[in-house]
């Protein structure tokens, strides 16, 4: 078999994944009419149909899945072996794919990325930010982070970061002339700037004093979906802001933001790093999972 034999097979199981031939051709890092070419040549080659296509789905005939029932355990061996030369080197090689929730993304990764890759040269970083709740197993990652209360039963978990903390804030000229929010139940009389899942789901506040736990269902005149956003909104006065405080520790130290509710905001140490109990834990997830736990 030559290499161009198994980009063929790697591009197949890359769409059989993803059900998609434009999220297959992000994950390679190539161009989607690329891939579409990949996967005709293969076709034409065994002479057999893969994929059913439509404008908006991508399906797998019986052959493909009977084909990639057979292929994906072989690539698994490939994988396992290729890994298994890092015991050979000094440090790890090869690609770790990670999906992230955009959220917090910039304050999990902005100072270890750089360490990370320069204590491992052969390393690559695939990182997707998205809010957007992602079976890591179906799209090909090989770890994503979440928070606890949302992990299931079948991954591995391993604790992160035990510093993200929420903040409510707004500006003065929102606060001038209203009353200060003392308790979360306050928030009904106030005008909120609230977030929007990618679902569609809107986030209700959740607050914590004294192992009290409340969860607030705000309303205001503005929903968003990105947090950058949010706090954009509150410096321009539209409403209170529920986002992490580490977005806005500037605008607190400038006066252009005003915290409140401080008491009721609590540390939230339920973040990890986590991956199938199934797939073996390769040498660059574990450099990545040392140096997110050594940031935290």
């Amino acid at each position: 078999m030559h290499g161009t034999e198994l980009a063929e097979l790697s591009t197949f199981l890359a769409v059989a994944r993803h059900r998609s031939f434009k999220q297959a051709a992000v994950q390679r890092s190539v161009a989607a009419s690329a891939v579409s070419h990949t996967i005709r040549s293969l076709e034409a080659r065994v002479g057999v149909r893969l994929f059913h296509r439509t404008t908006r789905s991508v399906s797998l005939t019986e052959a493909g899945e009977r084909f990639l029932m057979e292929l994906h355990p072989a690539f698994g061996q490939i994988e396992k072996a290729l890994e298994n030369l890092n015991a050979f080197r000094g440090t790890p090689f090869g690609t770790v794919r990670i999906n992230v929730p955009s959220s917090i993304a910039p304050f999990l990764l902005h100072d270890m990325m750089g360490p990370l890759l320069k204590q491992n040269p052969g390393l690559r970083l695939d990182i997707v930010a998205t809010d957007r709740l992602v079976d890591i197993v179906e799209e090909g990652f090989d770890a994503g982070v979440r928070f606890g209360e949302r992990l299931t039963q079948d991954m591995i978990a391993v604790r992160i970061k035990t510093q993200l903390r929420f903040a409510v804030v707004g500006s003065p000229e929102y606060f001038r002339g209203r009353r200060l929010p003392l308790v979360p139940g306050d928030l009904r009389e106030h005008l909120c700037i609230r977030y929007r899942y990618p679902s569609g789901a809107i986030y209700n506040w959740q607050f914590e004093r004294d192992g009290e736990a409340v969860d607030v269902e705000v309303d205001g005149p503005i929903t968003l979906d990105d947090q950058e956003l949010m706090v954009e909104a509150a410096l321009q006065g539209c409403g209170l802001a529920y986002v992490w405080d580490s977005r806005i520790l500037a605008h607190l130290a400038s006066g252009a933001l005003d915290r409140c509710l401080d008491d009721w905001c609590a540390v939230d140490d339920g973040l990890f790093l986590y991956y199938p109990s199934r797939r073996y834990l390769s040498a660059g997830l574990r450099a990545v999972i040392d140096m997110l736990k050594a940031g935290s």
